[in-house]
């Protein structure tokens, strides 16, 4: 909840961080501390990096930088634990902090609903963690189990990663295994070396939501994920050889003993483990990044035949933004597929014969399938999108990415009804005169502005000056179609052929609802 209420209250400005922050390393490493730093969760971070790589927003070099820093900015949630929780007792004031979060949250007018969500999850987790501290007691002998764990010698810490991996994948969260671990530790129910154990095994876990995130995405998203992966794993790697002199130098780093400072210890030890590591990984990034181009290959297939979008849920703390920029990314698809299929009916008004029909009618039947499926499959991603917890502004702009969808689906509809048009006037040879045809060059171009319009500028806010742009180009387009009709009228009063002066006007038509379509959606991204 916390976590969510704040990534609600930062909504598109952790996307623009995100986005702008990346040109170098060094700046990704920062980017990626910080905003982890702020929002409790690297695995929200990672599959927002995803979702961005997925949508060429960010390459994989410069994801690598953010997932390093990722990793240092998720160890902020054990200091809080360990400074709040143990030494200043917070929790005889948590209910009343969460009372302060719930009063945010129904006082509509003041609009603070997502900053009451993230005080009422701040409250919750030192609540959680007095329930917590108060059921894990060895005086009840409930998990006394542990400590034979933690006395079996050099197994201990085998089972003890082994342990760590699986519960902070059950959990979704290595902020929250850690909190675990330090309780534990500080009931004194596991030993020094044991939590450490716990706490190491916690990095592979935490790589679950990255691998979730990236399943059914492009290539270069699957392999920003495993950078994730292989990093994580290496830095497991690295703790296991090196364990007894990393835990001399925590005890070094440390005031006091492990017996007298435990929670510090293992805070601490968080911390340095994934500091060191990603400091050391750092100028290497471009390796990491070839590494995972070899490891996974580009996508076999340019041209899919059958669309697939999943809806992936990670089980944890579903980030909506990283859901919200996939979404954008297919609709940028769709419309270039809009964009191809004007272009290939555009061919049909110069070259008006069986070579129109062999070249492009099958390519264009089956890309009005595939907008058929992406309509159907990116409506039902959204609708599933409008269930995780969202900003108000977020709500509102995937009501006006459905509408936006239905929009681009029909102009795929117009232009393979427009290729229909084109393909009976070839078989029934119909003939039209030249100065006819030409008439409808700059109606076409009008049409193909309005698309090239809207490609410019989907995903994006247009403000009013831009939005008197597309009025503009819809006004001629209706002005021309007008003319054209009046043209074509006169003409079958003079008493010329009627089933081709009828299809001549259904192609104005149809050219004409591909504008106001295009106008449609430039007036929907003007509420974005």
């Amino acid at each position: 909840m916390l976590s969510d209420g704040i990534q609600k209250s930062a909504g598109s400005k952790l996307q623009s961080a995100l986005g702008f922050m990346t040109g170098n390393r060094v700046l990704g490493f920062l980017t990626g501390l910080v905003l982890t730093f702020i929002i409790q969760s690297s695995g929200a971070t990672t599959a927002m990096e995803v979702s961005f790589v997925n949508a060429g927003l960010m390459t994989l070099q410069q994801s690598v930088g953010v997932t390093l820093g990722a990793n240092i900015g998720t160890t902020i949630t054990a200091w809080l634990v360990v400074f709040f929780g143990f030494n200043f007792k917070i929790s005889s004031f948590a209910i009343p902090i969460f009372g302060l979060g719930y009063i945010l949250t129904i006082i509509k007018k003041i609009k603070k609903q997502s900053l009451g969500e993230a005080i009422m999850g701040f409250g919750l987790l030192f609540i959680g963690l007095d329930w917590l501290s108060a059921t894990i007691d060895p005086s009840n002998g409930t998990l006394d189990f542990l400590r034979n764990f933690g006395n079996a010698g050099a197994w201990s810490i085998f089972v003890g990663v082994i342990a760590g991996i699986f519960i902070t994948a059950l959990i979704h969260s290595s902020s929250a295994e850690s909190a675990i671990v330090i309780t534990m530790a500080y009931k004194n129910l596991i030993s020094w070396e044991f939590a450490a154990a716990l706490v190491i095994g916690s990095n592979i876990g935490s790589t679950i939501d990255a691998v979730l995130a990236s399943l059914n995405s492009s290539a270069p998203a699957k392999r920003t994920a495993l950078v994730h992966v292989l990093f994580n794993v290496a830095t497991v790697i690295f703790a296991c050889i090196f364990f007894n002199p990393f835990l001399h130098l925590i005890d070094i780093i440390v005031p006091g003993t492990p017996a007298s400072n435990i929670t510090y210890h293992i805070a601490a030890l968080h911390t340095v483990l994934k500091t060191i590591t990603s400091l050391l990984c750092l100028p290497f990034t471009p390796q990491i990044a070839w590494l995972a181009e070899k490891i996974i290959k580009d996508d076999p297939d340019a041209v899919r035949a059958e669309y697939t979008l999943e809806f992936s849920e990670t089980g944890g703390r579903e980030n909506a933004s990283a859901y919200i920029i996939r979404a954008e990314k297919e609709i940028q698809d769709m419309t270039v597929l809009v964009m191809k299929m004007f272009e290939r009916i555009s061919s049909g008004f110069k070259n008006r014969d069986e070579s129109f029909l062999d070249e492009h009618f099958e390519y264009l039947t089956k890309q009005e399938d595939f907008a058929d499926q992406m309509k159907e499959k990116l409506t039902r991603y959204l609708v599933n999108c409008s269930k995780l917890p969202l900003s108000a502004q977020q709500s509102d702009s995937l009501s006006l990415m459905q509408q936006i969808v239905n929009d681009l689906e029909e102009m795929t509809d117009d232009c393979y009804n427009v290729a229909m048009l084109l393909k009976k006037s070839i078989e029934k040879k119909m003939t039209f005169s030249q100065e006819d045809m030409d008439r409808l060059e700059p109606y076409l171009d009008l049409a193909r502005q309005s698309m090239y319009f809207v490609s410019s500028n989907i995903n994006q806010h247009l403000d009013n000056d831009k939005l008197m742009i597309a009025r503009e180009i819809e006004t001629q387009i209706d002005v021309f179609r007008h003319n054209l009709k009046k043209v074509a009228r006169k003409r079958l009063e003079a008493g010329a052929n009627v089933k081709s002066e009828l299809l001549y006007i259904d192609l104005v038509r149809q050219i004409e609802k591909f504008g106001d379509r295009a106008y449609s959606i430039a007036n929907a991204l003007s509420q974005f």
